[in-house]
């Protein structure tokens, strides 16, 4: 396999990952970060991460963005499950 082909693979992948995500809103960062080892934060971190590798500008706002699907504030408002004391 030549590495085109591999790179539009990897971001087919990560594209196909982000909207099982989508999907899974239910699936709160921490029961990832439980089970898998990395969130959707972690995601925005390694996106970021990326860009910034080939000198890309992009801030944590843009990269959860992208991971989110919507801007994080509002992503959390509508599905992180709020602790109760």
């Amino acid at each position: 396999m030549d590495a085109q082909t591999q790179t539009e693979l990897e971001a087919a992948a990560f594209r196909r990952l982000l909207q099982h995500l989508d999907g899974r809103k239910d699936v709160q960062n921490l029961d990832l970060m439980n089970l898998a080892g990395f969130c959707r934060n972690c995601l925005a971190k390694w996106y970021r991460a990326a860009a910034g590798e080939r000198g890309i500008p992009l801030t944590d706002d843009a990269a959860r963005e992208r991971v989110y699907g919507m801007p994080y504030t509002e992503w959390k408002s509508k599905h992180q499950k709020q602790e109760r004391l």
